[in-house]
């Protein structure tokens, strides 16, 4: 009786946490400051450590610890970190610029969170473990995060899209699969650090030539 009512807590803890990320993913989507657009980002992966932290103790996969640990490092601390120092030497202090207005995208966002939960309803009854009811909100985290890039004009908040699209696939991973290969991981989180170095750089060049960050300058190119 007593594991059967662990259990219970242990899906409502998850689930709230999940809610979490979600409501946290809506923000960014509404989000007009890059600043706050980089905080929530780092709330994101903190909120998706503690997520990994529960289910590693649920199901007794003990390398998720070390996912967790990976996630506060690099999402928390090292991305943000990055991030600020690069609108700063960019001299960034723009608001977040959109192609569509928010009331629009709010309203295509909560149409793709539908979407995705009946889209992960038959999914989620074929999966395994106390996580399977979760991967309608991932599946929803990673086309709001899709959306994220696809409604930005800046170069900086794209890449805070991306960042937060992998956030997505990964908090995917862990719901449908108890996570992946600490190997996998390792190469996953490299590689999500050595782009954010190119896309700095990228940024370099994108303000050199054009003067500003704003990507439908590039068009200029394809007319020449």
């Amino acid at each position: 009786m007593g594991a059967l009512v662990q259990i219970s807590l242990t899906l409502q803890f998850i689930n709230l946490l999940a809610a979490m990320l979600l409501l946290i993913v809506f923000a960014m989507l509404g989000q007009r400051r890059i600043f706050s657009l980089i905080n929530l980002f780092a709330w994101q992966g903190l909120v998706l450590s503690i997520s990994t932290v529960v289910v590693a103790y649920s199901t007794a996969q003990q390398h998720l610890y070390y996912s967790a640990a990976l996630t506060v490092l690099l999402k928390v601390l090292i991305l943000p970190w990055l991030l600020y120092r690069l609108i700063r030497k960019l001299n960034i202090r723009w608001d977040v610029e959109r192609l569509i207005n928010i009331p629009t995208t709010m309203l295509v966002g909560i149409a793709l969170v539908i979407f995705a939960f009946n889209l992960a309803a038959p999914i989620s009854q074929l999966s395994e473990g106390i996580t399977r009811g979760l991967i309608g909100i991932a599946l929803a985290s990673v086309l709001l995060s899709l959306l994220m890039m696809l409604t930005r004009r800046k170069a900086v908040s794209q890449v805070v899209a991306f960042l937060s699209l992998e956030n997505s696939l990964f908090f995917a991973a862990t719901s449908a699969t108890q996570g992946m290969p600490l190997v996998v991981e390792l190469g996953i989180a490299l590689d999500v650090l050595v782009a954010t170095f190119i896309f700095g750089i990228f940024f370099f060049q994108i303000r050199e030539t054009f003067d500003s960050l704003d990507i439908t300058h590039m068009e200029k190119l394809k007319d020449d």
